[in-house]
């Protein structure tokens, strides 16, 4: 059964249906901006030397400093997109510092974390459910994706992780851009429904970094950010979540390596942290 969360329609009634942009805060933190809405996706706002924990008493440093501070988030952020309960994703300024009424839309597992820290206004999803989030004429359904946060040797030791689907649809039903987000995975077999369910993905963000623990890699490192951009066939591919912690161990310098070699330099648009990327929706899907 699907979810629905009802947003306050926008204060003005001109809102861009044509246009929006991605503002990337660092890690996989980003602010989305389109058709009115403000999304803002695994909030971390540590600072270079900070440590985050990560279970089992293993932490890990980060290298690079937010783009903004958590207070200059913009005031009217919709809801935040949660792919799960991981210090580097939620961190403790965050659990400190953000509105603990705005919506979150996360995993189960994420969800009972939270509401011990006083977050109760969460919306969880099972892989493949949805939630349907409404703000004014235009309807966001988001699809939660398969994920698998490393092999499945080391996988039940760590939070479940979820990808997700944005779909924005118009007052008419039409589907006016499609939006994925990889969450923490490895490349597995499950990914392969993604592209089978939706062979039209307008941009995705992929989750990169080659997060490696013990030897383990638990996050796309740069040849599996390439079979990423290879298999989900988006139009455009966006790298985040990469640099910022000493347990990324394949930065982004391979990565670009790795696409140039498969010659996927025009699928692939990076952003560097505090910059924003501007889409157009296009003209027919």
């Amino acid at each position: 059964m699907s979810q629905m969360l009802e947003l306050p329609a926008p204060e003005s009634d001109d809102i861009d249906h044509e246009s929006g942009s991605i503002f990337f805060v660092g890690t996989a933190t980003v602010i989305i901006r389109y058709a009115g809405f403000k999304i803002l996706t695994d909030p971390n706002f540590l600072h270079s030397g900070d440590h985050v924990h990560l279970g089992y008493g293993i932490t890990s440093e980060r290298k690079t400093d937010p783009a903004i501070e958590i207070e200059e988030l913009p005031p009217d952020i919709d809801f935040v997109l949660l792919s799960h309960y991981h210090g580097d994703h939620f961190d403790h300024i965050v659990e400190e510092k953000l509105d603990q009424s705005l919506p979150i839309i996360t995993t189960q597992h994420a969800a009972d974390e939270l509401a011990e820290k006083g977050f109760h206004e969460t919306y969880p999803l099972d892989t493949w459910e949805e939630i349907t989030v409404r703000k004014g004429d235009v309807e966001l359904t988001i699809t939660s994706t398969p994920g698998r946060h490393g092999p499945p040797v080391v996988e039940k030791a760590l939070p479940p992780v979820m990808g997700s689907m944005l779909e924005f649809q118009s007052a008419e039903g039409e589907i006016l851009i499609q939006l994925f987000i990889t969450g923490d995975t490895v490349m597995y077999d499950d990914l392969e429904e993604i592209p089978e369910r939706y062979p039209q993905i307008d941009l995705a963000l992929l989750h990169l970094g080659g997060t490696k623990i013990l030897g383990v890699l638990l996050t796309m490192d740069a040849e599996q950010g390439v079979e990423a951009v290879e298999l989900f066939d988006a139009d455009t591919n966006i790298p985040i979540h990469y640099n910022d912690y000493e347990v990324f161990q394949s930065p982004l310098s391979d990565f670009k390596e790795a696409v140039e070699e498969a010659g996927l330099e025009d699928r692939v648009a990076y952003v560097e942290h505090g910059d924003t990327y501007r889409f157009e929706v296009p003209d027919s899907r």
